[in-house]
């Protein structure tokens, strides 16, 4: 899972701009691109985001574990 890839798209679908994320984190703007090129992210500021953008990236990053442990068997 690329945890920024993620962030990118639930922002586009709540129509929120890396400003207004920035604005609300907060952050610069170009920390919120950084952001989008990262495939890890600490808990605090994903914590943070989730709150911002109302969705529950923990919840995206439990489906997935749960999926690849299943895989596994």
């Amino acid at each position: 899972m690329n945890i920024g890839r993620s962030i990118r798209e639930v922002m586009k679908k709540r129509g929120v701009s890396a400003s207004q994320l920035a604005r609300a984190i907060p952050c610069e703007r170009t920390n919120v691109y950084n952001i989008f090129s990262r495939k890890d992210i600490s808990t605090k500021l994903l914590w943070r985001i989730s709150q911002v953008l109302e969705h529950n990236f923990f919840e995206d990053y439990s489906k997935e574990y749960t999926k690849k442990c299943q895989n596994k068997k």
